[in-house]
């Protein structure tokens, strides 16, 4: 075996990444995540470039500006920020957008406020995060939080980082959070995909099996909207028509810790 495949493959070993504090701690991110575009009003003439080149019309354009992105359409492509000529937008890190309201999801360009993320806002990298959320889980739900995941027609993107939050690193079970197989068992239903009108009834029958309290998180542009395949026949435009959704979690897919964030703000407006 060539000895530079070796140094390889023992690197892992060697240099051990710890499981993730979130949300006592930051989330670890990569250089290159991609998260909400930022428009600079400076630099911005308002040429309505980045309008046209947004494929899910996240930007919002009135009387000749720009005037707002939703982050509940956007998906983190840059095609905006390619297209301005006066390099007036560019790609941030801000993966942890959550609302517990549709409209929380459209930024005016301005720090978000607390608004209805104020119940995380104040839980997000606190030292006592995690003790805080084990005695909310406890005396909420007796013992944890059970997460019934329902694809409703997604590209699976946003279901591979949820299953990312059972590997070793993100270890969502430290929280007092897991997985199960039957709706009968779950007390939070965790939705991805465009809501497909093949999967509305199943979906409707999920939820109703589902014992009180029940809440519902839609995970992802698609389960928000529709995403890039909004307005076509065949799909619903989210899960909203057809579920009472509880909280939002933008991005195309969402990170880990974006996940996190909206599992946590359901279960802190369930009081």
């Amino acid at each position: 075996m060539p000895l530079d495949l070796v140094r390889r493959l023992l690197t892992p070993i060697q240099s051990p990444v710890s499981t993730s504090t979130y949300p006592e701690a930051a989330p670890l991110l990569q250089d290159a995540t991609r998260g909400l575009p930022q428009i600079d009003p400076i630099l911005c003439e308002n040429e309505g470039a980045c309008v046209e080149s947004c494929p899910t019309g996240a930007i919002k354009w009135v009387s000749g500006a720009v005037e707002s992105i939703d982050a509940g359409k956007c998906i983190f492509c840059a095609a905006c920020v390619l297209a301005c000529p006066k390099k007036a937008i560019a790609m941030t890190s801000r993966v942890e957008l959550a609302s517990g309201k549709r409209d929380g999801l459209i930024d005016p360009f301005e720090p978000p406020a607390l608004g209805p993320n104020a119940g995380v806002e104040t839980l997000l990298f606190d030292p006592s995060a995690r003790e805080h959320i084990r005695m909310r889980v406890d005396s909420r739900l007796g013992r944890s939080l059970h997460v019934r995941h329902l694809d409703a027609g997604s590209c699976n993107g946003c279901d591979w980082e949820i299953a990312a939050l059972l590997n070793p690193y993100h270890d969502i079970q430290r929280l007092g959070i897991d997985f199960v197989a039957s709706p009968r068992h779950a007390d939070l239903l965790l939705v991805t995909g465009v809501m497909t009108r093949n999967l509305e009834e199943a979906a409707r029958r999920t939820y109703e099996a589902m014992p009180e309290p029940r809440m519902v998180v839609a995970v992802g542009a698609c389960a928000i909207g529709g995403g890039v395949f909004a307005g076509s026949p065949q799909v619903l435009d989210g899960a909203g028509g057809t579920l009472p959704v509880d909280v939002y979690v933008p991005g195309c897919p969402p990170r880990p810790e974006a996940i996190i964030e909206g599992l946590l703000m359901a279960l802190e407006q369930r009081r």
